[in-house]
């Protein structure tokens, strides 16, 4: 996902231009994660005031928010600068199948995965 927001999959990128694709991510709350990550994998945040880190696990993020937990993956997975900014403004996800864009003709794109466990 990372890859097509930055636009490396097109003959015309450069690094210092934001030339990437607007992504649509659909049923989020299908995520899987390996191993007991789900349980101890933990999610941070912090509200700016002394004291005001909170961490959150990853079952219950994936509970109430599935769509931040995929919004905070492809935020890592981003170059730390003010145009990851504008990229990850590009990332719409949805926690179901359906979403508003239909009027935009999104063209699906598959994500070939690795095996998961039931």
């Amino acid at each position: 996902m990372a890859t097509l927001l930055r636009g490396k999959h097109k003959a015309t990128f450069a690094p210092h231009v934001d030339g990437g694709d607007f992504v649509i991510v659909i049923n989020a709350d299908k995520v899987a994660l390996t191993g007991n990550k789900r349980e101890t994998k933990l999610a941070y945040r912090h509200s700016g005031y002394p004291g005001g880190l909170r961490a959150t696990r990853y079952s219950e993020l994936l509970e109430k928010h599935p769509e931040r937990a995929i919004e905070k993956a492809v935020r890592g997975m981003l170059p730390k600068s003010s145009l990851a900014a504008k990229q990850i403004g590009k990332l719409k996800v949805y926690a179901g199948a359906e979403h508003p864009h239909a009027a935009q003709q999104p063209k699906p794109f598959e994500i070939i995965q690795v095996a998961q466990q039931a």
